[in-house]
Formats: C-alpha cells, structure tokens, sequence
C-alpha cells in the first residue's frame, strides 16, 4: 500500500463457543465518515462521564527471548484489579502476536486488532497491537451475538463505547511503519468519531521522518468527522 493508502482491518472478540477469534462487525473505514449510518442510540450523558485508561508499552522485541519477555510485560500491565480499557503495543513480533492472542486473560477480557490474519506482520519484523476492554467498548450486532438486553452491557462507567472502524495508514518511513486508528462513534456528535491511534514513529537517526509522520498524525486527528483522538 503507498503512503497515505488506507487498510481496513478487524477488531476481535474470542468466541469459547467456536474456540476462535471473530471478527465483530463494523463500518467499512473507506466510507465517509460523515455518511456513517447511525447506530443504537448511545446514553451521551452517561457516556461522556466516563474516563478510560490507557496503558502504551514498546515491548523492545529482542531475538531472543522476546516470548518471555512480553509475557512478563503482559503480567505486570494486567497485575492490578482492573485491567487497563485501551493498550496500544509497539514491536510486536509475529509470535509474540500468536502468545497474545493464546492468552486467556486476553481472550477473556479484551477485543483486539489483527486476530482475523498475520496481514500486517509480513515483511517486518514487528508491528503494533491494539487492545480494547470488552467492558468498555462493544458494538451492537456484537451485544445483540452476546445476549445483552437493554441495560446490560454496561459497568459502573456507565453506556459501552461504540466501535466504528478500523484501519491502518502506512507512513513515510524507512522501516515500513504505520498507524492503526481505532474509530469509535462520538456520542454526542452524530456522524462522528473520536479517534485512538498506535503508532511506533521511526528511531534512530530518522529526524526527517519522525516529523512528516507526525504531521500525518495530526492530520488524521484534524480531518473532517474527527471529533478528537490520543
């Protein structure tokens, strides 16, 4: 794909029925963000009360022992009482990917990206994660899958946040880098989103690079139905 091209991904949620991650549904990111049909009628009140945490972590994938390494890494983020709502990991190596997706904590508690394939992990040695809370964020075809009726669903934050689309944007890099953007419905602008970028900007000797790719971030946090982002 050539610099500023967009690929339309997945975000998971592991089915124990089938024993397999299923990809939810969700909108096509090609499509205008604006021309997005509406969806369930979120509680924008309750919604907008909420806050979420984040938690980013490089994982430094060595040659060796990298395995290890993220496991102990996913341990210490998921030590606590409460997991995290959004992780964004970078350096994600291919089988680190398949010891994640294994995972039964993650498959238990969290919706991810790049469960559907190894798409994005072809042709470089590492690539980034996202995961996302299935307590805080979900989709209606996905509640509906799930049985949830109406006020279920929902934690002691209130509403789930509604997941639009998502994609990834390759950027001028020497190391094939990208951003995996996350949508998720705006619930107090209809027709809009808020937007969670992962990105791993170019390192070492990259000064030229690292400014064109946050530039593009920028953009893709300014253009039109992009009510905001992190």
């Amino acid at each position: 794909m050539s610099c500023g091209s967009r690929v339309g991904r997945a975000l998971s949620a592991f089915s124990h029925a089938s024993h397999r991650w299923v990809a939810i549904p969700l909108r096509d990111p090609h499509d205008p963000i604006t021309q997005r049909p509406s969806s369930r009628p979120v509680d924008a009140h309750a919604v907008g009360k909420q806050t979420l945490s984040l938690t980013s972590w490089n994982i430094q994938a060595p040659q060796l022992w990298h395995i290890d390494r993220s496991e102990l890494i996913l341990d210490h983020i998921l030590k606590g009482p409460k997991f995290p709502d959004i992780i964004f990991l970078q350096e994600v190596r291919p089988t680190v990917r398949q010891s994640l997706l294994s995972n039964p904590r993650v498959r238990s508690s969290f919706l991810t990206t790049d469960a559907e394939d190894d798409t994005s992990f072809k042709g470089v040695p590492f690539a980034t994660m996202t995961l996302l809370s299935r307590k805080r964020f979900g989709s209606p075809l996905l509640a509906e899958e799930e049985g949830e009726g109406e006020g279920e669903g929902k934690d002691e934050g209130g509403s789930k946040m509604v997941l639009d689309s998502v994609f990834r944007m390759e950027l001028p890099s020497r190391y094939k880098r990208d951003a995996l953007c996350v949508n998720i419905a705006a619930p107090a602008v209809p027709g809009a989103v808020l937007r969670l970028l992962n990105v791993h900007l170019d390192s070492l000797n990259s000064h030229h690079e690292r400014a064109l790719q946050m530039d593009i971030l920028a953009g893709l946090l300014r253009e039109p139905g992009c009510s905001g982002g992190i």
